[in-house]
């Protein structure tokens, strides 16, 4: 079975003045996808591709996956597909997330 992996960048005002993240890594290896998307639940501000026009991605960014108003600290995460998946299969879960292009 394929294994995903997760992984998030946490921006705060400062960090993103400089171009930079604040902290970034992974969240998790070697999971299911299944426990790749439980773990990476909902986000606000939509899922985006590595590519676009979608065509065989590697990955996936959740924008918003967790934003906190009152710091202005943001937390984006990252579903990375595993190097075996098929085109098809990894288009096939473009349309699960509902990546922008697909």
């Amino acid at each position: 079975m394929p294994k995903f992996n997760v992984t998030y960048e946490t921006i705060t005002e400062e960090s993103a003045s400089e171009g930079e993240y604040e902290s970034a890594g992974y969240e998790a290896e070697n999971i299911s996808l299944r426990d790749a998307l439980s773990l990476i639940g909902g986000c606000e501000g939509g899922v985006e591709a590595n590519e676009y026009p979608i065509r065989a991605p590697r990955w996936f960014t959740f924008y918003k996956q967790n934003e906190d108003y009152s710091t202005g600290e943001v937390t984006n995460m990252s579903l990375h597909l595993p190097d075996t998946l098929t085109r098809s299969s990894r288009l096939r879960i473009a349309r699960l997330v509902h990546a922008y292009g697909s």
